[in-house]
């Protein structure tokens, strides 16, 4: 985290932008809040947020919804995909696209280290995603993604989902309301240390899918 937190401050400063730096510090137990702390008193344009430990989809949410810039972007904390990719994201965005994600899959995309049984899993979810919910799009979950702020301000406040699923959700609410995504490839490193249960979160993804479906029929993304 400290790494993390000192890579993108620099690198944001450097691109001579206005920019702020949100934290959300997901319900953790360990030294996080008080590392992003430091990281605040160093850096003015980090905020820090603490979130109920229901998710990383409630974080995402709290901290996009408190975002006050232009381009709304969210990450991982361990920065799989570099904080260099954020400007191939927000070029994007305009009249044309409101959304740009990150994939690791297509033509320029690059995974580095990824165990070949994750991989797999990861790409049988997808074609079960394109199948039920975003056809067209090739990677879903990995976590860069950026929105115009008047996109994010539509999209999270109607999204219901606090687990992995959350992405899924976030963009079949973008397509549902008229909304363009576009795909742009990335480098991608595994990070060892990812919470990431393959097999177990896979399974509740798979059932926040069918919620994603049910919400649709029940209105609440209208």
């Amino acid at each position: 985290m400290p790494a993390s937190l000192a890579r993108v401050s620099e690198y944001l400063s450097a691109l001579g932008r206005p920019y702020e730096v949100i934290v959300v510090v997901n319900g953790s137990t360990d030294r996080t809040a008080g590392v992003a702390r430091q990281a605040a008193d160093r850096d003015p344009a980090i905020r820090v947020m603490l979130s109920p430990r229901r998710g990383k989809g409630l974080a995402v949410r709290l901290g996009a919804l408190a975002a006050t810039g232009r381009h709304i972007v969210f990450c991982d904390a361990d920065l799989s995909t570099p904080i260099e990719e954020v400007v191939a994201l927000t070029e994007h965005l305009g009249d044309r696209y409101q959304v740009a994600i990150a994939s690791r899959e297509g033509l320029g995309s690059r995974r580095v280290g990824e165990p070949y049984q994750r991989h797999l899993m990861g790409r049988v979810f997808n074609a079960l995603v394109r199948a039920l919910a975003v056809p067209g799009i090739q990677d879903t979950q990995c976590g860069f993604k950026a929105f115009t702020r008047a996109a994010a301000h539509e999209i999270f406040r109607r999204q219901t989902i606090d687990g992995f699923g959350f992405d899924v959700e976030l963009l079949y609410v973008a397509r549902r309301l008229g909304m363009h995504v576009r795909e742009v490839p990335v480098t991608w490193v595994y990070a060892a240390s990812s919470r990431v249960d393959p097999l177990r979160d896979t399974v509740r993804m798979v059932g926040d899918v069918v919620r994603v479906r049910l919400n649709d029929a029940r209105g609440l993304y209208r």
